[in-house]
């Protein structure tokens, strides 16, 4: 066996291995791109067919990479059974006779001769591109120095508008409590359990709440210009709003538990005076008056406690007796007088 492996010829080992691969030879020019007549050369041990040494050598190494044998130790082994090295002219002969090879060099020469055409229009590019760049970024720049600055321009902006704005404000609201009417509660009469009070300062609608205040109830009752509103009883801590139109004259309050019971206008609590004569403290009316009804009861108390007056008339030429009234409330008088010019003194008596 030995030596039949000794005898075997380098195209006879070639043609096994790639038997053993299942390769054919069109299998082998596609992976090797050599020729087809050349692998068959080679199987048949026709070097003379080659171009030369130096194609025999190279295609012999590429045969037997491409089977899965060691090339460089194939040439090796088979040293003394290869052709002797022919003249450098051969590689024009296999070009010649390769179309292959041609056309690969070809276009080898031309991609390098497209690269040396290209290269200073790159140059070029490359050289434009890198200026535009530097154009982009300082525009880039400046636009952020720009924005950085309008920034900065309406914070201070912002800032001395909001501090004329805080500085107007405050101005107006140092202003403001004077033109602001404050709630007040001015005692007109009393009597017993029966407290009346005059409102001042409130425009518009006015709310009234009612709060039950300690743990015990407290049962309320609301009237507005004689019509009644709202009654309940309100447990501790519970309270009721009710808003009175701007045109409500007079408030009457009924309360079952005064003592328990807080009473407040327009956000402003009203204290209410002690019972007088021995009234009860638990049970108590209190009347509101609003506006004009206000200064016209005002009015009325006014003139009736200056009603009681003394009149003087004065008769005219004649004998006999007259009879006149005066023009005071409630007042008659009784003249007599004999003579050209009588007087007459007349008692008026107002309620």
């Amino acid at each position: 066996m030995s030596d039949e492996k000794d005898n075997l010829t380098i195209g006879q080992k070639l043609h096994d291995a790639r038997v053993a691969k299942g390769y054919t030879l069109d299998d082998l020019q596609k992976n090797t791109k050599i020729q087809k007549r050349y692998l068959i050369a080679i199987e048949d041990n026709d070097f003379d067919a080659l171009p030369g040494e130096f194609y025999v050598r190279a295609f012999v190494k590429q045969y037997a990479d491409s089977v899965g044998l060691d090339g460089t130790e194939l040439l090796s082994q088979f040293e003394t059974k290869l052709p002797d090295t022919e003249d450098p002219e051969y590689v024009d002969r296999v070009n010649s006779d390769n179309p292959e090879t041609r056309s690969a060099q070809r276009k080898v020469e031309e991609r390098n001769d497209k690269l040396r055409r290209y290269i200073p229009i790159i140059s070029v590019s490359v050289v434009v591109l890198v200026i535009l760049i530097a154009i982009w970024v300082a525009a880039a720049k400046s636009t952020r120095n720009t924005a950085k600055t309008q920034i900065e321009t309406s914070k201070v902006s912002v800032s001395s508008d909001k501090s004329s704005s805080s500085k107007a404000s405050s101005a107006k609201k140092a202003k403001s409590p004077k033109k602001t009417k404050t709630i007040a509660f001015k005692k007109l009469t009393a009597s017993g359990s029966n407290i009346t009070y005059q409102v001042s300062g409130t425009s518009g609608k006015t709310p009234l709440k009612i709060s039950a205040t300690g743990t015990s109830s407290a049962w309320t009752s609301v009237s507005t210009d004689g019509t009644a509103v709202w009654q309940a009883s309100l447990t501790g801590g519970n309270s009721h709003t009710i808003s009175l139109p701007s045109t409500t004259n007079t408030v009457t309050i009924n309360t079952g538990n005064a003592e328990a019971t807080e009473i407040t206008v327009g956000g402003k609590k009203l204290k209410l005076a002690a019972p007088l004569n021995g009234g009860s403290a638990q049970v108590r009316v209190i009347t509101l008056q609003f506006g004009k009804s206000s200064s016209s009861a005002t009015t009325n108390s006014s003139s009736t406690s200056s009603s009681s007056t003394t009149g003087t008339t004065t008769g005219t030429t004649g004998t006999g007796s007259t009879t006149g009234t005066s023009s005071t409330t409630g007042t008659t008088g009784t003249t007599s007088g004999t003579g050209t010019t009588g007087s007459t003194t007349g008692s008026t008596n107002g309620y």
